[in-house]
């Protein structure tokens, strides 16, 4: 989990890392205590929480008494800072079970209003420490510099001062701070409308199949009936549940356009050119970097187009159709592993990073950090949160047996173990990792796996299958998460410039972006009227500018994966301290340390190479 130490983002900071993933919803009363997840961990009870949220709250007012002191002293500004970051600690730890107690079942209004709860001490707290930042602004750099080494406490802030400095052009005044701080809880509102009308209220359809079956498509049912071997009913899922969210269109696209709005707002109450570069000059990330991946994914649109192509031909399909995409390569391979078997192999892929990681993964399954099966109300999807810094990480699954819902195991054991490694060896103001690097241990994880199950198996069919499943993670991480992040970056143009973005002309944006991805003038891949409405369905555009870290971090953790599967001692020892570094440096040099350098085109040049070599071995065998 992503958490930032300034007061203006303890509330966005708060957050989880999220993808979608198939489910059957089962009565979570018959489910084992050793599949779901023990959050007594963090507190015992409701009451223990209300308790400490009280107790939490009582203490905002010590900060007040260090406004216009700062620089009177090291041990001053010490004390400030370590005051700051224990309340901020404690306000995470809250919000983690509040939020998380509202996933496990998002019907609950009693949780819901705990999370309201957090999300508005979350303002209250940004308020009151909002002076802190304009304040160490006003003292003397060169006073700073001196305060550092005379007094020990304030190392584990230098990342944070140096930070503050060279945000200055964009940090108001002490007033101003706290307006905006204040602001957080309407920013909130787009965000939270979508979830609860999207996980809980929308009106999802229910279509019968051609086995008779009748099935209810929410977002877990869509994403699992839509990969059906039987075409016709791949085709009915895509539409009836587009179709039934493009219905909504306008309500959707209200949300959004809020969203996009408070984006605006924030970026230029700070004085940036742009959202762009507001929401990445916070992890000091180039907007150079954004905009290199998209030119560098459009500029392989071929090779992506080849892959559709290999998909036609191993489908024998007479044309590509987008709600051709999920189905199985190999029609004849079913690949399934209960939770049990999911954890042994999982396990066993991970035996590369050697025994303290293998020990503190293990803990996740065996001591309830997971809750692995979907459940009625669960929340749909799969994150991993490490934000109660003093207790340990915790994975939220939808797991249903399949292949994918495996590889999304050791997906988010990734999170977990960075966060267990940084959480164990930072100091809590430098333990929370950058966002920018959050998907690198992921995806790293996704690739010793796959590895490993092309080493143990055999036959041509399931060996096929598996590595379509790899050009399936190439697919979905580096050339969808780019397209979402073309038309999240087109999106905030259009409202910069003052356009409307309603419903229809978000649905415009999009089926023009995605026909130009999946080749659709050039018939490789037929994109349908209703794919317009499919934006509708991620939530993660109502975090800015997120998703284009999914297709960077898979090509670092490409490039760095394949070092460590070599054998390659030196590379392994790089990237288990890259694990160990939280957010001690800026992501761009955590990468740089770790042997990757993200403002080049080198590692993305490096997976398109390797897809192709995929995909050439895949025809081999299919020879």
């Amino acid at each position: 989990m992503f958490r930032c130490t300034h007061s203006m983002s303890i509330i966005a900071a708060v957050s989880t890392l999220t993808l979608v993933v198939s489910a059957q919803e089962r009565d979570r009363s018959k489910v084992s205590d050793q599949y779901k997840w023990d959050l007594t961990h963090i507190y015992a009870s409701d009451d223990a929480w209300r308790a400490a949220k009280e107790k939490l709250t009582s203490e905002f007012v010590k900060i007040r008494e260090f406004k216009g002191t700062l620089a009177s002293s090291p041990a001053r500004l010490a004390d400030a800072l370590e005051l700051s970051s224990r309340l901020a600690k404690e306000f995470t730890r809250a919000y983690v079970y509040a939020s998380m107690m509202s996933d496990t079942d998002t019907r609950v209004s009693k949780y819901q209003g705990m999370q309201q709860e957090m999300i508005q001490l979350g303002a209250q707290l940004a308020a009151e420490t909002s002076f802190i930042e304009p304040e160490i602004l006003k003292t003397d750099k060169a006073t700073l510099e001196k305060f550092i080494p005379s007094e020990p406490r304030l190392t584990n802030y230098r990342l944070y001062l140096d930070d503050i400095q060279r945000r200055a052009p964009h940090t108001l005044s002490d007033a101003e701070e706290r307006l905006l701080a204040s602001s957080g809880v309407i920013a909130s509102g787009p965000s939270t409308t979508y979830g609860i009308l999207s996980d809980a209220d929308f009106p999802y359809p229910t279509v019968s199949l051609s086995d008779g079956k009748s099935v209810r498509l929410d977002n877990s049912g869509f994403s699992l009936y839509r990969a059906v071997a039987n075409r016709d009913d791949r085709q009915k899922v895509m539409s009836e549940f587009f179709g039934s969210l493009g219905k909504f269109r306008g309500t959707f696209g209200s949300t959004l356009n809020g969203q996009v709005q408070s984006d605006i707002f924030y970026a230029r109450a700070r004085k940036y050119n742009s959202a762009l570069e507001a929401a990445l000059d916070g992890p000091n990330i180039p907007t150079s970097v954004y905009t290199r991946l998209i030119d560098g994914v459009n500029r392989h649109l071929p090779t992506f187009h080849r892959y559709l192509k290999l998909r036609q031909r191993m489908m024998k399909l007479p044309d590509l159709h987008y709600y051709d995409l999920y189905a199985p390569l190999v029609s004849s391979v079913d690949l399934t592993y209960s939770v049990d078997e999911a954890q042994t192999i999982v396990l066993k892929s991970l035996e590369w990073l050697g025994p303290e990681y293998a020990a503190g993964a293990k803990r996740a399954f065996t001591e309830r950090w997971t809750d692995f099966y979907p459940t009625e109300g669960k929340r749909a999807g799969a994150y991993s949160n490490g934000g109660a810094y003093d207790v340990h990480p915790f994975m939220l699954l939808n797991y249903n047996g399949k292949y994918t819902d495996m590889s999304t195991v050791a997906h988010e054991l990734g999170h977990t173990m960075q966060s267990y490694f940084s959480n164990k060896t930072q100091p809590f103001p430098t333990a929370s990792y950058p966002i920018f690097v959050a998907e690198v241990a992921s995806t790293f994880n996704e690739a010793l796996l796959i590895d490993h199950m092309l080493k143990t198996i055999k036959d041509d069919a399931t060996k096929l299958s598996l590595l379509g499943n790899y050009l399936e993670g190439i697919k979905s991480t580096v050339f969808r998460q780019t397209q979402f992040a073309e038309f999240e970056l087109r999106m905030h143009e259009m409202a910069e410039k003052g356009e409307p973005l309603t419903g229809d002309a978000l649905d415009k944006l999009y089926v023009d972006i995605t026909k130009k991805y999946y080749g659709h003038d050039k018939r490789v891949c037929v994109v349908d009227d209703y794919i317009a409405h499919e934006w509708a369905f991620i939530p993660h555009f109502y975090r800015n500018f997120y998703v284009f870290q999914y297709a960077t971090s898979f090509t670092a953790s490409a490039a760095l994966s394949e070092k460590v599967m070599v054998g390659d001692q030196e590379a392994l020892k790089r990237y288990l301290a890259f694990l160990n570094a939280g957010g001690s440096k800026y992501p761009i040099e955590l990468l740089k340390d770790a042997g990757v350098d993200m403002t080049t085109d080198e590692p993305l040049e490096l997976t398109i190479k390797k897809m192709n070599r995929v995909m050439d071995e895949m025809e081999k065998l299919l020879k």
